[in-house]
């Protein structure tokens, strides 16, 4: 039972107020009410309606909502005005200092039951934990934020950004499925009921292109890319627009207009969204590139590749950075220019494991293996094809390993190792046709652009 339905709690604090002011019951209930009834409230023997809770606020000079909850009237606006702050710092900044943040407003959040600037804060420190690797960590947040949410009875868009938050979290662990599945079925309510909420949209649409690459899914990899940008908020720079709406929200929160400071504020919030979009619509350049990459455009694909690693450098988002540098890799690579590919795997490598990032870490052994296996460097080769085996039979991306066995089938036929090699193809060969690994079912319904 909240502050609001208990009788006892509205009566202590008309009674507190009302003594501080040195005002007599008297004073406070005319002209509407009675001494009497005010004496019955104040002993919590009556719950006040919000007609006369309304009345009682105005003569002790307090918002309805402190009087009614006992939160001061500016404290949730302050709130959102800090919690605007810590994700400029997670979009400008970097992970740790906004964790920091999103940390001290998540407890005053619980402390003063506010359940929506609690899931956001929430929200805040999974996006953090994930920009940092700690997947585990981002996805307990994502999952609580998902919770205060619903137990706030929030619509599904104002869900969405928790969904993608876990579905992020399961692909970067290698759990690719999972990760199409919780993408794939929030896509499919939102746009089977009629949710048109671009920003949603936007946000599932670009989180899919990784898992479905991984599983070989390109053509839908492709449109989701292509509907991402159509779909991508336009703004000049985002960053001065927000910084001007901030200060705006400072201003009209000194001088009390609390509703004029929290339209400012979701006004900066919205911006910072779309800086930090910057990584996923990152992912739909890393897209295109690929596409050029598969059509034999290779500088076209390195010009994308670039600037895709350009937009993860400036939010300092090393995971995501890595992944985009081993498909960037593969094109220089097959430009001839081998060497700077395998100095750019090796950095890439010290920033991925089995736990973050697997199946681009299994990547990068691959394209080293062709690398080494060039300079017929059997050895080397043969040593990066295991690795890159084992890191993609734990993410289970069944394309990946049937390309793979084939690769070190064929190492191992040529250095005289028949039946090793024959092992190594049947492994690919049952990968390729286990059930289930080569189809997604239907594709998600589409927005009505």
């Amino acid at each position: 039972m909240g502050d609001r339905d208990d009788r006892n709690a509205i009566g202590r604090r008309v009674q507190r107020l009302r003594a501080e002011r040195g005002m007599t019951q008297r004073q406070l209930a005319e002209p509407a009410y009675t001494p009497a009834y005010i004496s019955t409230l104040e002993a919590g023997r009556v719950r006040p309606s919000d007609e006369a809770v309304r009345h009682l606020a105005e003569r002790l000079g307090v918002g309805y909502e402190e009087l009614a909850t006992g939160r001061p009237a500016r404290l949730a606006t302050d709130l959102r005005l800090r919690l605007t702050e810590a994700r400029r710092t997670l979009a400008t900044e970097g992970a740790e200092q906004a964790a920091g943040q999103y940390t001290v407003l998540l407890a005053e959040a619980e402390a003063h039951e506010l359940a929506e600037e609690r899931a956001a804060a929430l929200l805040g420190l999974g996006e953090c934990a994930v920009e940092t690797g700690e997947l585990a960590a981002g996805r307990q947040y994502f999952e609580r934020a998902e919770q205060c949410l619903v137990e706030a009875d929030a619509p599904l868009p104002a869900r969405v950004p928790a969904v993608r938050g876990r579905a992020l979290a399961h692909y970067l662990a290698g759990e690719l499925r999972y990760a199409v599945y919780l993408l794939e079925s929030t896509l499919d309510e939102l746009n089977r009921g009629g949710l048109h909420d671009p920003d949603a949209l936007l946000l599932l649409y670009a989180s899919a292109i990784g898992p479905y690459m991984d599983m070989g899914a390109h053509a839908r990899a492709a449109q989701a890319a292509e509907l991402a940008l159509s779909l991508a908020p336009s703004a000049g720079d985002p960053a001065l627009v927000a910084r001007m709406h901030r200060s705006v929200a400072r201003t009209l929160l000194a001088e009390g207009r609390l509703a004029e400071a929290d339209a400012s504020l979701a006004k900066a919030a919205e911006l910072y969204r779309t800086l930090q979009l910057r990584t996923e619509l990152a992912n739909c350049h890393w897209m295109r590139g690929y596409v050029c990459a598969q059509n034999g455009e290779l500088p076209r694909a390195e010009a994308e590749m670039r600037e895709a690693l350009g937009m993860l450098s400036v939010t300092r988002a090393a995971l995501y950075s890595s992944q985009v540098a081993v498909e960037l890799a593969d094109v220089l690579h097959r430009r001839g220019k081998s060497e700077e590919a395998a100095e750019l795997l090796h950095d890439v490598l010290d920033d991925l494991s089995s736990e973050r990032g697997a199946v681009h870490s299994a990547g990068a052994h691959r394209l080293l293996g062709i690398i080494a296996e060039d300079a017929r460097d059997t050895e080397a080769a043969e040593e990066h094809y295991v690795r890159a085996l084992s890191l993609l039979e734990r993410a289970g991306a069944a394309g990946d390993l049937a390309d793979l066995c084939r690769l070190l089938g064929d190492l191992l036929r040529r250095t005289g190792r028949v039946e090793a090699a024959l092992d190594a193809y049947r492994t690919g060969l049952g990968h390729r046709t286990a059930p289930g690994t080569t189809t997604l079912g239907p594709a998600p319904a589409q927005p009505p652009l």
